[in-house]
């Protein structure tokens, strides 16, 4: 789950990373209000959109009066923000953050990441920051630095000195670089987050001090029942209303941009079922895992889920049932076609547990359900109908 800048600030500021002072506002009369309550001769108003890049597209500008700040925010709110990282559908902006301005020195990266292939959490970071990662490690690899940490002692002080001597940060900023690399991976680590970024620390132009003029936080959806607290800052909004929606129904859910939509039990064989979809000249919808135990009930919520997407131009079942049963399937996808009025074509495959009776009971349905053996079979049948 990804949450908004001002809300990463503001837990990071619990940690000892420094932060401008900041407040958010909903409306251009807030925005006044709290550009004259920060009290600086500059300001920058930043939508609060879960995307980067924002700088690009219009959405962070620099004020020096009440009517810029008015102007800016007017111009943010209620719009559509649209960057390299949102798609070109974008993303609709509901309120800002009035920052005080900084005078910068320098910009640095730094990020801490879980990485599986290491089964650590690493830090990455940069001497060059304030642009995206991707595009740095493309074009300038060297100038990235990485800092796995041993999971049974923590970061260490003297791994974040050496960082920040690989940084170039002054020597008199040490202490609060420590301070800085340490915070974020107790934020990581207390919030159970799979990352938590800095984009751009600034160092200032006096050298006085070193700021984290961004932050980002992204916390494992399967953490949050042990953090209420951060649960309460998500912003369904902000999401695509269909993982939303599967969010809520406890399906895992992420859509895609094909025309063939998926119902699949399990993400392996969900995983496999997009390959050969692609494999036979398809492309799927979306990832669809409806889990082991799924009722009749789920099955039918699953459906309406998928044909939410109007690309979807026909659908395909893949079940493996071990705990689930093919029955309970066959029974959910009968209610669902029957009650939802299905219109475009089915592709079922089923097996494991009670297959016979399942493929009995969709046969004895007399609904129009293309059944298949195999998963190739299905997944060329989909395709076929998908692009009749």
């Amino acid at each position: 789950m990804d949450i908004h800048e001002y809300q990463a600030k503001e837990i990071m500021s619990r940690y000892g990373v420094r932060i401008p002072p900041g407040k958010i506002a909903f409306s251009p009369e807030q925005a006044i209000n709290s550009y004259n309550q920060i009290d600086a001769p500059t300001c920058v108003v930043k939508a609060q959109i879960h995307s980067g890049a924002r700088g690009k597209a219009g959405g962070v500008r620099v004020c020096t009066s009440e009517a810029e700040v008015a102007k800016a925010t007017n111009g943010m709110i209620g719009n559509r923000l649209v960057t390299i990282q949102t798609g070109p559908q974008g993303k609709i902006v509901e309120k800002v953050y009035i920052e005080a301005g900084t005078d910068i020195g320098r910009e640095i990266y730094v990020a801490m990441v879980l990485d599986r292939a290491s089964e650590r959490i690493v830090i990455v970071a940069s001497s060059e920051g304030g642009m995206a990662i991707e595009e740095l490690a493309a074009s300038k690899p060297e100038a990235i630095f990485r800092v796995p940490i041993d999971p049974a002692v923590g970061l260490r002080d003297f791994q974040a000195r050496e960082l920040a001597f690989q940084l170039g940060i002054p020597k008199n900023l040490l202490r609060a670089a420590i301070k800085t690399f340490k915070g974020c991976y107790h934020v990581l680590i207390d919030s159970d987050a799979s990352l938590v970024e800095i984009n751009p620390l600034v160092v200032t132009k006096s050298e006085d001090a070193l700021l984290a003029l961004d932050g980002k936080i992204q916390v494992d959806d399967n953490a949050l029942f042990r953090h209420p607290e951060i649960s309460e800052m998500r912003d369904k909004s902000q999401e695509d209303p269909r993982e939303t929606s599967a969010s809520d129904h406890d399906l895992s859910y992420v859509g895609l941009e094909g025309n063939i939509g998926c119902m699949i039990n399990g993400a392996g064989l969900a995983m496999a079922t997009m390959d050969m979809i692609k494999h036979v000249g398809g492309s799927p919808a979306n990832f669809l895992d409806i889990g082991g135990g799924a009722s009749p009930e789920k099955v039918a919520t699953a459906f309406e889920l998928v044909l939410q997407d109007d690309n979807v131009k026909a659908m395909l079942v893949n079940i493996y049932a071990g705990i689930n049963r093919c029955d309970w399937i066959a029974e959910g996808i009968i209610k669902a076609v029957q009650s939802l009025n299905l219109t475009v074509p089915l592709v079922v495959r089923l097996s494991g547990t009670n297959v016979e009776e399942g493929r009995k009971m969709l046969k004895q349905s007399a609904l129009d359900i293309a059944s298949a053996d195999t998963l190739r079979e299905a997944a060329e049948k989909a395709v076929a109908l998908a692009n009749r």
